[in-house]
């Protein structure tokens, strides 16, 4: 095993194929020790079928947790065998049962002695082991269950690209980047209107000199996303977070939560009690964004915006 000693727990998956090969490559050769004719991937089916006499391929698929196609190849090359039958259901006749034949049920009471050996051996393994497989095995199903390797990782890849985004202050340099990153995103979904061209044509004076605020995000020293705090004054909300926009090239690299916590912070540095937002439902990662930062859905108010669909706000305090 030195070459998993030397890759470490990256390696999982290959290491536990092929302990998998080896126990199935045991199974096979003890199978034949019983004089049994199966294949070590019929036993879940198998089994299921000596606990309920007659189950659908669905119901099968469903109790062993395979999947609809793989049942049904087994259940292929058992109906070869003999080890099985297909009827129509007695009080569904749109519907085929599977259970177990005569000869299937042979094999089923010559498995009995089988079955107290393997779970015997087994035993003997797990009272040597210092570490115990079976309950490790079930911890693992269900962490994964509850979080998924694929997301696990999703989120340690966010994380390192995230500690390489670096928020700034907009200076007058990024005029034409907070301008091309949204141009291209509202121009992907909808059609950019008159209010768009006052903010980004000149957000000098149209935000920052009436007293709000623009962040700009970088990675490896390339602006690849914007965010914009315009003041309002109706008396209900001390900003609207607006003009955020990422980069495509930014995609997946945390750069648009990183942004927004930060454009968050600055109104809270600012004294604010109240931010509010526009946007569209169409934009499903930017309104569970939202979500995740804490923004609740208000009731509509007037907006200058017609692709505007939902409004949303964040108490601060």
């Amino acid at each position: 095993m030195g070459f998993f000693d030397e890759i470490g727990k990256v390696a999982i998956g290959s290491r536990l194929r092929m302990l998998t090969d080896k126990v199935t490559e045991d199974a096979a050769q003890i199978y034949k020790l019983y004089h049994i004719d199966m294949q070590p991937k019929w036993f879940p089916v198998f089994y299921a079928l000596t606990r309920q006499r007659e189950k659908t391929i669905t119901e099968l698929a469903k109790a062993i947790g395979h999947s609809h196609p793989s049942v049904s190849k087994i259940i292929s090359e058992m109906l070869k065998k003999g080890y099985v039958k297909e009827n129509k259901d007695k009080t569904d006749g749109r519907r085929n049962v599977i259970s177990l034949s005569k000869k299937g049920m042979k094999i089923s009471a010559a498995l009995e002695d089988q079955l107290i050996d393997v779970n015997a051996a087994i035993e003997e393994i797990s009272a040597q082991a210092q570490h115990k497989l079976w309950e490790a095995i079930g911890e693992w199903e269900f962490l994964l269950e509850q979080k998924s390797l694929l997301r696990r990782v999703t989120e340690k890849k966010k994380e390192r690209d995230g500690a390489n985004v670096e928020i700034i202050d907009y200076k007058s340099e990024h005029q034409e980047v907070f301008r091309s990153l949204n141009v291209e995103w509202i121009s992907k979904y909808f059609t950019m209107e008159e209010s768009d061209y006052k903010a980004l044509d000149d957000p000098q004076g149209y935000i920052l000199d009436n007293g709000g605020f623009i962040l700009v995000a970088l990675y490896g020293g390339e602006a690849l996303g914007v965010c914009a705090l315009i003041k309002m004054n109706d008396g209900e909300y001390d900003f609207e977070l607006a003009k955020m926009a990422v980069s495509p090239k930014a995609q997946g690299k945390n750069v648009g939560f990183l942004l927004a916590k930060a454009i968050i912070e600055k109104a809270k540095s600012l004294g604010a009690a109240k931010i509010y937002l526009e946007s569209n439902t169409i934009l499903k990662p930017a309104i569970n964004l939202y979500h995740k930062l804490g923004f609740q859905k208000v009731p509509g108010k007037p907006t200058p915006y017609a692709r505007c669909n939902i409004q949303m706000e964040l108490n601060l305090n």
